[in-house]
């Protein structure tokens, strides 16, 4: 379902709006999206974009709940 983090520039900025980037697989829907980013990484999610872009890949944007910090679980996938 996930593909790969992604750590562009914008990708960085938007951790502090609490949100993280992934690149999906195509037939991703939103709601697997979040039901798979709740499950594994062990967090809630508030919402979920999807987008495609230039290179044909499809980009989730993930919203994390306010109790959750974004810089954080970044962190722990870094380190898993």
């Amino acid at each position: 379902m996930i593909i790969a983090i992604l750590r562009t520039e914008k990708a960085m900025n938007d951790l502090m709006n609490n949100k993280l980037y992934f690149i999906v697989d195509l037939r991703a829907t939103k709601p697997q999206i979040k039901e798979f980013v709740e499950k594994n990484f062990n967090v809630k999610v508030e919402s979920v974009r999807t987008h495609i872009n230039m290179r044909g890949e499809k980009i989730a944007i993930v919203k994390l709940a306010k109790d959750y910090n974004a810089n954080e679980i970044l962190d722990k996938i870094t380190i898993g």
